[in-house]
């Protein structure tokens, strides 16, 4: 098996790229693919997200890289937050080469996209409803593409985006290369292969089990622009000697540490615009207790050599589930204990499943702490730090003040008040910060369990009808839609889970119960996301028909 990647002999400006990020071996998919990938192969990776799959296919579609002015790679993505993914991947692993990569998706201007493609891009990655619009504009020129991958296929299946997909390769070369990858293989998967491909080579990659059984695991679910909120209420409690906290980007290092800083909380970023002299200095102050706190991102923060790291928080998930538990081994180092918390939003479900799915660990719901507990906690602070002093007694000079407040005739009671209450001065400039509830978490079902209620057909929705009646959902929490297309129109469940979990971004997973009947559907979704869901729904599309959704 290849031991490095300077074996693979890929491009100079490549090799110096990957570099520079800190990789030196390639993952198991990564030697099992390049090389095919390289011959112009077709390739099928079985391969769950962590395992190193988007360098798979990116390093061979870079290596063969040149200038021409049409698109002469595609990727499709069944989510946004995945295409910007890969393009963020594919623009820092060939950045040596100046490749133009786009990532097009739902819910942005077309404006910006079209201009785009009109003044040249090398790469485009994007999800299949928006691909096949900018087809349909004939802006999207797919003549000359060399390279075809479909990543996470079995999710753009379970999204009702397969359709889109076939057309989409049914408007490329003939003699394009495609690159399936896709953690399940079901039949319709294979059906697509089988079309579509040329004798595929295939590599399977399972993930090695991954355990973190000296760490503390939990997760506190809250709204995403609740998140800093949230993480202060939790410096208030948590007995953090020094903490990691992981964020997206550069830009969202350096937001969150200023706000902590705001908010008394000593704490920097780390990032990859710091040169290595200020990079020194910061983990200098951090080794010597000057400071609590490091930001970072994930590229940061390799090669951070700190042992005594007594919290770790994600404030949001890692696409890659293997990355989180490579961040929260920053804990728990040197046989002492460490605590792992994830600040999570109701988006993010889905990667916590597939975080406890490799290290087959369940991670704890927690409730944040409320402002009554949190100003219980002060308070015994204070009670804590008078004791540590009156046992002490180094306090001469106070008592001599105390004495002559006494012979003044003040209450020595008062005085001990008095005197606590200015200690307490600074608790003002603190306010307890405000978290929104959310209100009801949707229920967090097994992915097989939720792929049958996206296949449900007529006769389980004529079921569904058995049990629930009106224009009230049935499920707490939970908020009834109408759709003005039924049967009559040929309506499907993944048709309705695949438009709404896309345009609004929104979990396919979140969506509730689906009823079909004659001109009309109803669909349960959760309460918190009813306003984002209503705001697109001038962009929903049954074939080339647009459907409304409005609340039952």
């Amino acid at each position: 098996m290849t031991t490095d990647f300077s074996s693979l002999n890929l491009r100079d400006e490549i090799t110096q790229a990957i570099t520079e990020l800190g990789y030196s071996e390639p993952t198991p998919i990564q030697a099992g693919l390049i090389p095919l990938m390289l011959t112009g192969a077709d390739v099928i990776g079985q391969a769950q997200t962590g395992t190193g799959k988007t360098a798979a296919f990116a390093l061979p579609i870079l290596n063969n890289f040149g200038k021409q002015k049409n698109p002469q790679a595609l990727i499709l993505a069944p989510t946004r937050e995945l295409a910007l993914q890969v393009a963020d991947s594919m623009n820092e692993y060939g950045k040596h080469l100046n490749v133009r990569v786009l990532a097009v998706y739902g819910g942005q201007p077309y404006g910006p996209q079209i201009n785009s493609l009109k003044r040249g891009v090398d790469i485009v990655v994007g999800t299949p409803g928006r691909l096949n619009d900018l087809l349909e504009r004939n802006v999207l020129v797919l003549g000359e593409v060399k390279t075809v991958v479909l990543d996470e296929a079995d999710e753009m299946l379970n999204m009702g985006f397969i359709e889109d997909v076939e057309l989409i390769l049914a408007s490329t070369p003939e003699t394009r290369q495609t690159a399936l990858f896709s953690a399940t293989m079901p039949p319709r998967i294979h059906a697509l292969a089988n079309r579509f491909m040329r004798d595929p080579q295939s590599v399977t990659v399972k993930r090695s089990t991954l355990t973190a059984s000296a760490i503390e695991q939990r997760y506190y679910l809250v709204h995403e622009n609740h998140k800093t909120n949230a993480l202060t209420r939790l410096f208030e409690m948590e007995p953090i000697h020094s903490a990691l906290i992981f964020a997206r980007t550069r830009a969202e290092t350096s937001t969150l540490a200023n706000e902590l800083v705001v908010r008394g909380i000593p704490a920097e970023a780390i990032h990859g615009d710091l040169d290595q002299q200020a990079r020194e200095r910061v983990l200098g102050r951090f080794r010597a207790n000057q400071l609590k706190v490091l930001v970072a991102t994930d590229v940061a923060a390799r090669g951070l050599d700190i042992d005594d790291i007594s919290h770790v928080f994600n404030y949001h998930l890692p696409d890659d589930a293997e990355v989180y538990v490579h961040r929260i081994g920053r804990t728990g180092r040197a046989g002492k204990t460490g605590v792992a918390i994830t600040l999570l939003s109701p988006k993010e479900k889905r990667r916590l499943r597939e975080v406890e799915a490799l290290t087959k660990q369940p991670i704890a719901k927690m409730e944040l702490p409320t402002p009554e507990e949190i100003a219980k906690h002060r308070e015994t602070q204070v009670v804590e730090k008078l004791k540590v002093w009156l046992g002490r007694g180094r306090f001469k000079r106070e008592l001599e003040m105390v004495e002559e407040l006494i012979a003044a005739g003040h209450d020595p009671l008062n005085i001990a008040a008095a005197a606590i209450k200015i200690s307490r001065g600074d608790e003002k400039q603190r306010p307890i910060a405000e978290v929104a509830e959310v209100r009801d978490e949707p229920r967090m079902k097994a992915e097989r369990g939720k792929r049958e209620t996206f296949g449900r057909r007529e006769g389980s929705a004529r079921s569904d009808r058995q049990r629930v009646k009106g224009s009230r959902a049935h499920e707490e929490g939970m908020v009834r839609l109408r759709i003005n297309k039924g049967k009559l129109h040929n309506i499907r469940p993944s048709d309705i889970v695949g438009q709404i979990a896309f345009h609004a971004n929104i979990p396919g997973y979140t969506i509730g119960k689906i009823r079909i009947e004659e001109k009309v559907s109803f669909v349960d979704v959760p309460e918190d996301v009813v306003e984002q869901v209503l705001k697109h729904s001038g962009n929903y599309r049954l074939g080339k028909d647009k459907f409304s959704v409005v609340k039952a």
